[in-house]
C-alpha cells in the first residue's frame, strides 16, 4: 500500500522558475542584461563606448561599490541597513573637522573617520541583536544617530579644507604622465581592493560560509552551532566601515565634506546590489554578482546621459522603469539558480 502525504504548509514556496531554458541563460541573467545594455547604448551613443567613458563609468560607480561591499553582507543574512548614508556623512564630516579645525595630522583624521562609520555599524548590530529590535527599525535609528552628528559637528556649514589623504584617495591618479596628466583613478583601485577582499571572505573562509547560512536560514544556522546574533553583529560592523570608507572617500572626489547625507546613496546602493541577483531575503548572492549589479547601473546612469534628444525630465522615469523591468527578468530568471549559489 502506498501512503501519500502532503506537502507541510509551513514549507517554504519555491522559487519562481523559467521552464525550457538552459541553465546558462537563467544564471547569467544579470550579464545578458549587462550586455544588452552595452549594445544598446553602444549603437545609440557614438561617445559610450569610447575608453574615456568606460572610465568614468567606472568612476562614477566606485564610491557604490565601496558601499555595497558592505550591503552585501548585510543582505546575504537576510537583514538591511537603512544608515549607511548617515554613516558616511559623519565620517568624512568627523575627519574633516579633525583637520580644518583641530588641525589634527594626517593619517589620524582619516583614521577616525574609519573608527566612527566602524563604531555605528557596530553599535547597530548590538542593539538589533540585543533588543531584538528589526534591522529596519535600528538602522533606521542610527541614520538619525548619524545625521544629527553630522549637523553638530558641521553647524551646518560646508567643509572645503579636507585630508590630503581623502583627496587622494577620491580623486587622485597613478601612472600619470610627466605632466601630472592622464593616469588612473586611484579610486577605481580603492573599489576593486574593497570588493576582492571581500570575495575571498566570503568564498574561501568559515565566517562566509556562515553568513550564507544564516541567510538561507537562522533556525537552521543555529542548530548547526552558528552564532547568528554574532554574525548579524559583525556584518553590520562591516557596512559601517565601508560606509565610513566610501564617506571619506566620496568626500576627496567631491572635493567638500557636506553637512548633509546624500539619500541617494542608500537607494542606489541596494538597487545595484540587488540588481546583480543578491537576494533580499538572504542565502543567494555575493560580490560576483555585486559587481554586475554595480556595472548594469553605472551602465544605465552613463548611457542615459550619453544619449541625445532625451528630455531630462523623464530620465529619472526611464532609469527607473529600465530597473524595474531588469529586475524582475534577474529575479524570475534566477530563481532556476540553487539557492546556496555562492559566485
Amino acid at each position: 500500500m502506498t501512503i501519500q502525504t502532503s506537502p507541510r504548509s509551513d514549507a517554504p514556496a519555491a522559487p519562481a522558475r523559467v521552464r525550457g531554458l538552459p541553465r546558462w541563460v537563467t544564471t547569467l541573467a544579470p550579464v545578458w542584461t549587462l550586455v544588452a545594455l552595452f549594445i544598446f547604448f553602444g549603437i545609440a551613443s557614438p561617445s559610450f563606448l569610447r575608453p574615456l567613458n568606460i572610465n568614468n563609468i567606472l568612476v562614477q560607480v566606485s564610491t557604490l561599490a565601496i558601499f555595497g561591499t558592505g550591503m552585501t553582507f548585510v543582505l546575504l543574512t537576510g537583514e538591511i541597513d537603512l544608515g549607511i548614508s548617515s554613516t558616511a556623512a559623519i565620517s568624512g564630516m568627523f575627519a574633516a573637522y579633525l583637520f580644518a579645525t583641530l588641525e589634527l595630522q594626517e593619517p589620524i583624521p582619516l583614521f577616525a573617520g574609519l573608527l566612527v562609520g566602524t563604531l555605528l555599524g557596530l553599535f547597530s548590530g548590538i542593539i538589533c541583536t540585543r533588543f531584538r529590535i528589526p534591522t529596519f527599525m535600528g538602522t533606521l535609528a542610527i541614520s538619525f544617530i548619524g545625521s544629527g552628528l553630522t549637523t553638530y559637528v558641521s553647524k551646518g556649514r560646508t567643509l572645503t579644507t579636507l585630508p590630503d589623504y581623502a583627496r587622494f584617495l577620491g580623486s587622485g591618479r597613478i601612472f600619470t604622465d610627466e605632466a601630472g596628466k592622464g593616469g588612473f583613478p586611484f579610486i577605481v583601485i580603492v573599489a576593486a581592493i574593497c570588493l576582492f577582499i571581500a570575495y575571498v571572505v566570503l568564498r574561501y573562509t568559515r565566517f562566509g560560509r556562515y553568513v550564507y547560512m544564516t541567510g538561507a536560514s537562522k533556525s537552521a544556522a543555529r542548530l548547526a552551532g552558528v552564532n547568528t546574533n554574532t554574525i548579524l553583529v559583525a556584518v553590520l560592523t562591516i557596512s559601517g566601515f565601508t560606509a565610513g570608507l566610501a564617506g571619506i572617500v566620496g568626500m576627496g572626489r567631491l572635493g567638500s565634506a557636506q553637512p548633509d547625507p546624500v539619500p541617494s546613496y542608500l537607494l542606489d546602493t541596494i538597487s545595484a546590489v540587488v540588481l546583480g541577483g543578491t537576494a533580499l531575503t538572504g542565502g543567494r548572492g555575493g560580490i560576483l554578482q555585486t559587481v554586475i549589479g554595480l556595472l548594469i547601473y553605472g551602465t544605465l546612469r552613463n548611457g542615459l546621459d550619453n544619449i541625445p534628444g532625451i528630455d531630462i525630465y523623464l530620465k529619472e522615469f526611464i532609469t527607473g522603469l529600465v530597473l524595474v523591468v531588469a529586475l524582475v527578468v534577474n529575479v524570475v530568471f534566477s530563481g532556476r539558480a540553487a539557492r546556496d549559489k555562492t559566485v
